[in-house]
């Protein structure tokens, strides 16, 4: 129970975050472009290879700090950091051919279900 409260104290605040990222993006860079999104991939990114690579130095890997920051607060902010995260992993790992399906299918397969999910509401509402 305390580790879904760590992850969901985490992920209030990461979404929150997000969303104030969003925001002011949206008021000094306008709307014609989605800046507040590729602002938060990119900094959930970079955050969590800090992160984690701290995690692993100085904070001798603890899980409780693990899903406050990189499960909760990071996961909130950006799931895209997560996703990162899995991708290099593998590669770290020597399975650079995982690696590339992963991301490949995981970006390709990702976006065709949202259009399938657009055809799909579409299709009963319309």
């Amino acid at each position: 129970m305390q580790s879904l409260l760590m992850v969901a104290i985490g992920g209030a605040a990461g979404a929150a975050s997000r969303h104030l990222v969003g925001m002011w993006a949206m008021r000094f860079m306008g709307a014609g472009f989605p800046w507040g999104t590729l602002a938060v991939n990119v900094i959930g990114s970079f955050a969590m290879g800090i992160f984690i690579e701290l995690l692993a130095l100085r904070f001798q890997g603890s899980s409780a700090l693990r899903l406050l920051v990189a499960t909760g607060f990071l996961g909130g902010f950006t799931t895209f950091s997560a996703f990162s995260l899995d991708a290099v992993t593998l590669w770290e790992r020597g399975e650079a051919g995982f690696a590339a399906i992963y991301i490949l299918v995981s970006v390709l397969v990702s976006i065709a279900a949202l259009f399938f999910g657009l055809y799909l509401v579409k299709s009963i509402f319309s």
